[in-house]
């Protein structure tokens, strides 16, 4: 297969020398100069001095970048239930804490942490209730992995609808997670034999709770009180929260307060009423845990206008069944596949980002990304997708994405 992870500069040159000068942006005159082959002007920034140091104390980001912001579902409703992350302005694989989704059932509670606890009992030897001072003490372990709500880009199931990255595919964050590891827990308080399932429940007004396997609880659970180097926020849990890495979000209950150790699952209101997939004949699944192999398109995305002449394609694809292994490219609606270059690291059920340069030559098409992950999955189109979970399913949705380029260079979400 053709290696196109790396282009010559003077390839790279010779295409952008190609692109037409109508489609350079000549707003002003430092860009004039410019696109004449004059040395740049000197900015207004290098005549005067900056601004004062530690102002604000906790850094933000610059004015110029003030249109990356989560951004609310689409409608009228009173009350929003999660926010989506800005997928298409991101870099790497690391989700920004202030732009990690979110996604609440009853508000974010403001939990003191002094005062916070957790409670370990059912089928154990040593009952504890553990402060957080408590649980800080014990090993830490620092992990990166992805996060994706199970209700994530289900509103492609029915039909066509969102613009954006964002809003189709947003309940999706990638995060380093601090804390200790939940099999270390269970071992301070010492599991029955009997014991197969754990309950786990939240803080908040809505009594999050979810049942979850005991193997499951001890392969790779933490119990998070960190992410990306600071504490949890609150939206995400603060003081701590359950992290369940390549599982449904759902699953990792924030603002932990309690694990309940039993033999049987508790079937409580969320995995009975909700987060079951109903099937074409009216039943149901009851647990489909570990979410599916996926990617996504990022540039260029829906919303997104292009020039023609070279551009690289680039996106993510993650996984709950380990690594990616590798991820296919299409510029012209799935009829030919070429491999894209993943780039480092390509981390367990973590986010992996894709590259593969393309030159546009002006012709509307359309472009697609398929992921594959180690276990052999591959990810399906929305047709086959649809035609074996019907139009009624609502979680677990993991079609191929296709972005329309039109002959403006206007991209868009289409079906293909």
């Amino acid at each position: 297969m053709e290696d196109h992870s790396l282009l010559s500069r003077r390839t790279i040159l010779r295409r952008s020398a190609a692109i037409p000068a109508a489609s350079i942006a000549l707003g002003t005159a430092a860009h004039a100069q410019e696109a004449a082959g004059m040395p740049p002007a000197i900015p207004e920034s290098m005549k005067t001095p900056g601004g004062p140091f530690l102002n604000p104390p906790y850094g933000l980001p610059s004015a110029f970048e003030k249109a990356v912001v989560r951004v609310l579902p689409a409608g009228n409703n009173p009350f929003p239930t999660g926010s989506r992350t800005p997928l298409q302005s991101l870099h790497g694989i690391i989700t920004p804490n202030g732009l990690f989704f979110e996604r609440h059932h009853s508000g974010v509670p403001t939990i003191n942490p002094d005062q916070h606890r957790l409670m370990v009992h059912g089928l154990v030897e040593r009952p504890r209730v553990l402060s957080m001072s408590d649980l800080v003490r014990f090993p830490s372990v620092s992990k990166v992995h992805f996060l994706e709500c199970s209700g994530n880009s289900s509103s492609q199931y029915p039909g066509l609808a969102g613009k954006t990255a964002q809003e189709i595919h947003g309940l999706l964050s990638c995060v380093e997670w601090t804390g200790v590891k939940l099999s270390t827990i269970l071992a301070e308080v010492g599991v029955d034999k009997k014991a197969k399932w754990i309950l786990a429940e939240g803080a908040d007004a809505a009594a999050m709770t979810r049942s979850i396997p005991m193997d499951l609880a001890m392969r790779e659970g933490i119990l998070a009180y960190a992410q990306n180097g600071e504490k949890l926020r609150p939206e995400q849990g603060y003081p701590l929260r359950l992290l369940l890495p390549g599982i449904e979000g759902n699953m990792s209950i924030k603002w932990l307060r309690r694990l309940k150790i039993g033999e049987k699952p508790f079937y409580t209101r969320e995995e009975t009423s909700k987060y079951t997939d109903l099937q074409p004949d009216g039943s149901s699944f009851e647990f489909t845990f570990i979410m599916d192999v996926k990617s996504v398109i990022l540039a260029p995305s829906g919303g997104q206008k292009i020039a023609k002449g070279f551009h690289e394609i680039t996106g993510v694809a993650w996984t709950g069944y380990g690594r990616i292994k590798a991820v296919d490219i299409s510029v012209d609606g799935g009829r030919t596949w070429r491999q894209a270059t993943l780039q480092e690291p390509v981390l367990s059920k973590a986010l992996t980002r894709f590259r593969f340069p393309w030159q546009w030559d002006g012709s509307p098409t359309i472009i697609q990304s398929r992921a594959i992950d180690e276990a052999g999955n591959v990810q399906p189109i929305r047709k086959k997708l649809v035609e074996r979970r019907g139009a009624n399913h609502i979680y677990h949705y993991n079609a191929i994405q296709s972005w329309k380029v039109s002959e403006s260079g206007e991209v868009s979400n289409v079906h293909a």
